[in-house]
């Protein structure tokens, strides 16, 4: 089986702000894998934040050997961006090697079209609030966050999507302090949901702390490994296959979570509708779902994801999956 990586580059549609940088482009990994006969692909993207980046992920998936499984996978790379984009492509290859949809192969429901929410850039509060009123119709609007001054910013995106669900990303921006100031005023403001407000590996703070509004682990938990240090900090889990390693983990990681009382968030990076497709199995039911990298997008993949009121929809064959 040959295994191919190419670099892909999609421009955004605005500038994309969070915490920790901006950028105005998603660059990608695609991996193709060829039997000669079928082709299956998957995408991921190197995260700095995990020390990756697009040249030791590409290493490391060129280093594998080409009679690679899924199972073997899972024994030869950790979780991460480049066992996701193989593990995708595998499930890919094998089900169009089957005549079937991975769901299937998977032995899960049908999927449905589920809600996503739409993310806004962190921004001064004037621009935020114009950017909410733009998307105002949307019915889950996501606020990215994460400086001490942040109580500005959601009442300008509040007062701009009056009737919207909020939930908010701090992307491990706050400090206790600030976090536990700020609790009070996500209630009054109908947030739904935070998303890692204090850093990974100083979230112990979080147990013990009054939590009015559902706290997330983003950063915090990657896969199966992380759940026991989540206990008593943490209500939901953000599930993104590029911190899973694939599709593979991400379900085992679902129905451990769900298991032990967690709810389930499914996140992404942003990516284009092939990094989505597999993301929209592990979304059905879920919480909250966040796919909405296709729609950050000026441009996107050919046979792109379907988005509508009813949410974001099962992917064609053409695509994935």
């Amino acid at each position: 089986m040959k295994i191919e990586v190419t670099r892909d580059t999609f421009p955004l549609a605005q500038v994309f702000r969070i915490s920790r940088g901006a950028r105005t482009e998603a660059e990608v990994l695609t991996v193709t894998l060829d039997d000669g006969t079928h082709q299956g692909r998957g995408e991921c993207v190197p995260y700095a934040r995990y020390n990756e980046t697009l040249a030791s992920v590409e290493a490391q998936i060129a280093a594998l050997p080409p009679d690679i499984t899924r199972k073997g996978l899972q024994d030869l790379l950790e979780a991460g961006a480049a066992r996701n984009a193989v593990d995708c492509a595998l499930w890919d290859l094998e089900a169009k090697r089957a005549g079937k949809r991975v769901w299937e192969l998977a032995g899960l429901e049908a999927p449905k079209p589920e809600v996503t929410a739409y993310t806004l850039s962190l921004d001064e509060p004037a621009a935020m609030e114009a950017q909410a009123a733009k998307n105002a119709w949307r019915p889950l609007l996501k606020i990215k966050l994460g400086t001490p001054d942040d109580m500005p910013r959601l009442e300008a995106v509040r007062r701009g999507a009056p009737k919207s669900t909020i939930i908010v990303d701090a992307n491990e921006g706050w400090s206790a302090e600030v976090y536990a100031d700020l609790a009070p005023h996500l209630v009054r403001l109908g947030v739904a949901l935070v998303e890692q407000p204090l850093p990974a590996g100083l979230d112990e703070a979080l147990i013990g702390m009054e939590r009015p509004v559902p706290v997330c682990a983003d950063e915090s938990c990657h896969d199966r490994a992380s759940l026991p240090d989540l206990k008593g900090k943490y209500d939901v889990v953000n599930i993104k296959l590029d911190k899973t390693g694939g599709l593979t983990e991400a379900l085992e990681l679902r129905k451990a979570a769900l298991a032990e009382g967690y709810k389930v968030m499914v996140g992404c990076m942003v990516g284009s509708s092939l990094a989505m497709a597999p993301a929209v199995l592990v979304a059905q039911g879920a919480m909250i779902t966040d796919l909405d990298g296709p729609l950050l997008m000026a441009k996107d993949r050919d046979a792109a994801l379907q988005y509508d009121e009813a949410g974001v929809h099962l992917s064609t064959a053409a695509l994935w999956g």
